[in-house]
């Protein structure tokens, strides 16, 4: 057991456990809720919400594996954070955190995918689009599992673990929050904030012990179809979005603007490898000139509000989402 551990006290030692080789601890993430919660005690902390793909890292001795949250091996599309964690003096963990572009100081889902995807140096290179891994919580250290230890702990470890240069950053954290420093958040242009209890452990799956609180809406959907283009628009005019409840695909609305000329034609180009006679939605979609397709594809829509009848106010396409499974998109509710 390593220096750092052995420090902690004996209650917390008794928490740990011996941790199994290979990436299985970073197969179920944890994930957040979404919370319209204000009033929070001194029992929670409070995190930027960064706008950003969920990546886990495991270094087992020379082998590095960045894994998406589907299980997705993303080793080739981020050379560089693979170099920063090789360069790491200890040789056994499993981080949990998540990977940026920045536009004008504020982090940019957009910008960042033009790195998505991109497994080629001179791809990756050309694009001009560098990333910062952000790391947030600590799964396991030189053979422990510490996911049962408390948050604030695991952070504790975690600073004191690794070492911190481009293009790792440790994610800062505030002890006091609520509506004000939401506003805060708000007002320098961020996502929102997560907050997390102090002293929860990391659950691997969906808890309301880490908590999104947002500045504007916006969530992934299904793509299950387009319409065709006008005008001298090219590619596709708009996407007909939905989500699944239980095993069914629920309309949500089509989305027609955010999209660039690269990006219309590729999503084009890629929906037409996906081509299906009929809607894969629930129900009937009174859209003229639909095309359907399989409902593979995930993106990713700001939006202001639902309607009443459970469509999308002025949604805006940010990005495909790469890391989010299509059966996995359902519509977000608040939790208290």
């Amino acid at each position: 057991m390593p220096e750092l551990l052995r420090a902690l006290p004996a209650e917390l030692r008794e928490a740990l456990r011996p941790a199994r080789p290979g990436p299985e601890l970073a197969a179920s993430p944890m994930l957040a809720t979404l919370s319209d919660r204000r009033e929070f005690g001194a029992d929670w902390l409070f995190e930027r919400k960064l706008d950003g793909v969920r990546l886990l890292a495991v270094r087992e001795g020379g082998d590095v594996r960045l894994l998406s949250r589907t299980g997705q091996r993303l080793n080739d599309t981020y050379p560089e954070i693979v170099e920063a964690l090789a360069a790491q003096k200890r040789a056994d963990f499993t981080v949990d955190g998540e990977v940026v572009a920045f536009s004008g100081g504020r982090t940019d889902f957009a910008r960042l995918q033009r790195r998505i995807g991109l497994t080629r140096r001179r791809d990756i290179e050309a694009s001009g689009v560098a990333v910062t891994y952000y790391l947030f919580d600590l799964l396991r250290l030189e053979g422990a599992d510490t996911r049962r230890l408390p948050l604030r702990v695991r952070k504790s470890l975690l600073r004191r673990a690794l070492t911190f240069r481009a293009p790792l950053r440790l994610t800062p954290h505030r002890n006091a929050g609520g509506a004000e420093l939401l506003a805060e958040a708000c007002a320098r242009g961020w996502e929102g904030l997560i907050a997390k209890r102090a002293d929860g452990p990391y659950r691997t799956r969906r808890s309301t012990d880490w908590l999104k609180l947002k500045c504007a809406r916006g969530q992934e959907f299904v793509i299950g179809g387009f319409t065709e283009p006008a005008g001298s628009r090219v590619g596709l005019g708009a996407l007909l979005l939905g989500h699944y409840d239980g095993d069914r695909l629920c309309y949500a609305g089509k989305v027609g603007t955010g999209f660039d000329r690269r990006a219309l034609l590729g999503l084009r180009e890629r929906l037409d490898g996906l081509r299906r006679d009929s809607s894969p939605f629930t129900g009937a979609v009174r859209e003229a000139r639909a095309r359907w397709v399989k409902p593979e594809l995930v993106a990713q829509i700001a939006f202001t509000e639902w309607t009443r009848d459970g469509m999308l106010r002025h949604p805006r396409y940010l990005g495909l989402r790469e890391d989010k499974r299509p059966r996995d998109v359902v519509r977000e509710r608040t939790a208290a």
